[in-house]
Formats: C-alpha cells, sequence, structure tokens
C-alpha cells in the first residue's frame, strides 16, 4: 500500500477530485495548508502599504492506494492540477505499513 500526498494549488481541488473518482479512488482527506517552494511567496498591496506574503495558500490531498494503484494516481493528480506555472505543487509517495477500517476492523487493502 502506498500513501499519496499532494500539495496543489487550492482552485484544482475539484479537478483533482474528479480524475481520482474517474479511476476509481473511493477516499481522499483534504487539508487547507500553507507554505512555499521555489517561489518563495510574494509582494502584495493593502491601503497603499507593501508586505511580503511568506506562506501562500495551498491544498494538501492524501490518498490511500494499493501498490498497483499508486502509479495511476500519482499521474491522474499531476495531470489534473498542473497549470504549467511555478507553484503547481509537489507528490509525495510513502509506503504505507498498516490501514484499519475502525467501523468493521478490516485491515490491510481491504480497509481501503
Amino acid at each position: 500500500m502506498k500513501m499519496v500526498t499532494a500539495v496543489i494549488k487550492p482552485f484544482k481541488l475539484d479537478d483533482v477530485r474528479e480524475a481520482l473518482s474517474s479511476i476509481g479512488v473511493q477516499g481522499i482527506t483534504v487539508s487547507e495548508v500553507k507554505g512555499f517552494g521555489r517561489q518563495k511567496g510574494h509582494t502584495e498591496l493593502y491601503r497603499g502599504a507593501e508586505y511580503v506574503v511568506d506562506f501562500l495558500p495551498k491544498t494538501k490531498v492524501e490518498v490511500a492506494v494499493s501498490d498497483e494503484m499508486a502509479e495511476q494516481t500519482i499521474e491522474a493528480i499531476s495531470a489534473s492540477a498542473q497549470t504549467g506555472n511555478i507553484g503547481d505543487g509537489k507528490i509525495f509517495v510513502t509506503s504505507l505499513e498498516q490501514s484499519v477500517r475502525i467501523r468493521t476492523g478490516e485491515t490491510g487493502e481491504a480497509a481501503l
């Protein structure tokens, strides 16, 4: 099993959700996060005063999938979240040792 974590632009969330649903991914976890990468924030003007926004709003999407679905999941997220501009985000893939469905007690891939 794999945990696929993607940090994307917030306005791409609906596209990513639809892409994941279309390949059969059943559940996702979404968090509103802030951060920066190479773009290092930007400068804004508010009431005549200039200030630096260091941390940009992002959306973190987490998906637990079987090993067989991992590559397809990565491709779906990449294709649907890409704008071609700086700050599109990142995808991280980690091994998932175990999962348990609390309601039924199912474990492993059956719990996904």
